[in-house]
C-alpha cells in the first residue's frame, strides 16, 4: 500500500501515545527549557495543522506546520517510528510539509531542532532538502542545545 500522509485531529489515543513517546525522547535528550516540542494542547491550536504518516493501518510518523505568519511557517513535531527509521518516513512528510508551505504561499519554511548527535539525521535531511542554518526566529532564543534552519520557496 505504502505510505500515505493525512490530517489527524489529534483525538485518538495512538497518536496521543505517539505523542507522549516524542516529548520522553526529547527530555532525555535535551534540557527542558530547551525542548521545544508541542504537546497535545499546542498541537491543537488553530495556527497549527497537523499530519500523521501511515503505513497501512500502522501510524509511522507525524509532524506539523504551524503559521507563524501569512508568509512564514515553522515544522513542528517531525518524528518517525523507531521501527520505521531509514524507511523514507521523514522525506515523505516534509515533501508533504514544503508542497503544503508552497500551497499557503509561504515565502520561508523554518525550524528549530536539537544540536545533539541524536539529532544529526534530522539535521542531514533538512539539509538535503534546502534547509540553511540560521539565527533563531519567532521568539526562540539563542541556546547551545538548538539548531534553526531555513528555507526560502
Amino acid at each position: 500500500m505504502g505510505l500515505q500522509v493525512v490530517p489527524d485531529d489529534l483525538s485518538g489515543p495512538e497518536i496521543a501515545e505517539f505523542l507522549r513517546e516524542h516529548l520522553r525522547d526529547m527530555l532525555s535528550v535535551s534540557p527542558p527549557e530547551s525542548t521545544h516540542a508541542l504537546d497535545l494542547t499546542g498541537l491543537r491550536r488553530p495556527d497549527v495543522t497537523f499530519w500523521t504518516v501511515l503505513d497501512g493501518d500502522a501510524l509511522v510518523g507525524c509532524g506539523a506546520l504551524k503559521e507563524l505568519d501569512p508568509r512564514h511557517g515553522e515544522i513542528k513535531s517531525m518524528r518517525t517510528a523507531g521501527s520505521h527509521r531509514g524507511r523514507g518516513v521523514a522525506s515523505t512528510l516534509l515533501t508533504h510539509l514544503l508542497a503544503e508551505a508552497r500551497a499557503r504561499n509561504y515565502a520561508k519554511l523554518s525550524l528549530e531542532t536539537g544540536s545533539f548527535e541524536f539529532f544529526a539525521p534530522a539535521r542531514a535531511l533538512y539539509s538535503k532538502y534546502g534547509f540553511t542554518y540560521c539565527g533563531p526566529f519567532a521568539g526562540y532564543r539563542e541556546d547551545p542545545n538548538s539548531v534553526f534552519m531555513t528555507l526560502t520557496l
